[in-house]
């Protein structure tokens, strides 16, 4: 394997890389460029859905709309992970990365210049802001190929930990709204957008000695493993329920109890906030007692407070029950992502492409069950009871599964 043979060169014969620190090895700058990059593209990825109930009643658009509207950016970012991870294994992450940065200042640009004015723009502007979720693919694959395999819960936690970009859009996007419309936010996310986007073509550097180009099929191989699958619905549960309430919860807040949109994006801001601090803890505690132990915890607890959200009849109940929910889905996150490069370390730019669109889809069929929820039943509940019991489900799978991937795989790090 590329990575590890780099790091079998890197390391001194006295000193294994086990035993050296994670601040020691790998790329700083890289880190950082990866989580400024995956930061704000998660900013404007989950930007409609802080603006969505000034966007509906502009557009009057039905609370099945709603949902599909926020769910649109996360769907297009689901399947542009796919392209994102081929082309990170053919062209490097460095320059995906700065390509899928342009087109997503140029969309946005041009969205604020012409102006959206029907519910088909929203979703022409959600296939754009798709390109801002694929930044998945490459951010984590970015960082990743500089560390060893004994630090990658850490590496991808931290660039992971970008996710937190969902608390800068739940913040300001409602404030700046009011005061200049919602139609100039998207004009005003490409100044920071441009700005990152100097600095990760500064900062950015390609990991030497990366994985050979295959054939366009060998890409897709771990797909005939059973793992492969196993881990992309894991993550299904956990990144989707992260991403899915991160999109609708300005919604829900709004249509349960009432709130402006400008307060609801505090609320949601501070759940969403809980679930992108815990997302390297989430990392660094599966590397510490296993990526399974700790996903079958998160399981459990979201669940329980899924159900909860479902039955909680005041604000305060639901805000606690979401923040219990998006602390476990968080480090969720980061345990899925512990165990994906000891499994697949020598197919890690598709992999995480692959689970990355998984997570997406999952986001997307949250968000958008939650809009025909309202609409089929005047109420949210059986949405979230629905995915309450996917990821009881997926505790299930875990359960299944664990001794023989203990018994199997043969990486030097916890599982």
């Amino acid at each position: 394997m590329a990575t590890a043979a780099y790091w079998d060169r890197a390391q001194s014969a006295d000193q294994p890389a086990a035993a050296t620190s994670f601040w020691k090895v790998g790329h700083k700058p890289t880190l950082i460029a990866a989580f400024l990059y995956f930061d704000l593209a998660f900013m404007v990825w989950v930007l409609l859905g802080p603006l969505a109930p000034m966007i509906a009643t502009t557009l009057g658009l039905t609370p099945a709309q709603k949902g599909l509207m926020v769910a649109m950016p996360t769907l297009m970012g689901a399947l542009l992970r796919v392209v994102n991870g081929l082309l990170v294994d053919r062209i490097g992450p460095k320059l995906s990365g700065a390509i899928s940065q342009l087109i997503v200042i140029i969309g946005l640009f041009v969205a604020w210049m012409v102006g959206i004015s029907s519910f088909g723009g929203t979703l022409a502007l959600g296939v754009v802001l798709g390109f801002a979720g694929a930044s998945f693919a490459i951010a984590l694959p970015l960082a990743s190929r500089w560390y060893p395999p004994e630090h990658q819960g850490k590496a991808m936690g931290l660039a992971g930990m970008g996710n937190s970009g969902t608390v800068l859009a739940a913040l300001f996007a409602p404030g700046l709204a009011k005061l200049f419309g919602w139609n100039a936010v998207l004009g005003l996310a490409c100044i920071p957008l441009s700005i990152v986007f100097v600095a990760y073509v500064l900062l950015a550097k390609d990991a030497p000695n990366p994985p050979p180009a295959k054939k366009m099929i060998d890409y897709f191989q771990p797909l005939k493993q059973a793992d492969a699958w196993l881990l992309m619905a894991f993550y299904a549960v956990t990144f989707g329920g992260f991403v899915g309430l991160a999109a609708s919860l300005p919604i829900y807040f709004t249509d349960q109890f009432g709130l402006t949109p400008v307060v609801a994006g505090y609320c949601t801001a501070g759940c969403v906030f809980a679930g992108s601090l815990v997302r390297p803890m989430g990392g660094a505690l599966a590397d510490r007692i296993g990526g399974v132990k700790a996903l079958m915890i998160v399981y459990v607890v979201a669940a329980l407070a899924l159900a909860g959200v479902a039955f909680a009849t005041t604000l305060a109940a639901s805000l606690g029950f979401f923040v219990i929910a998006m602390l476990a889905l968080g480090t969720g996150n980061g345990s899925v992502f512990q165990l994906v490069p000891q499994r697949f370390q020598a197919e890690i730019g598709v992999m995480t492409g692959l689970v990355g669109m998984a997570g997406g889809i999952g986001g997307f069929y949250l968000a958008s069950s939650l809009g025909f929820a309202k609409q089929l039943t005047g109420s949210f509940s059986a949405g979230f009871l629905i995915f309450a019991g996917l990821s009881l489900v997926a505790f299930c799978g875990l359960a299944l599964v664990k001794a023989r991937w203990r018994a199997t795989w043969t990486s030097s790090a916890r599982i």
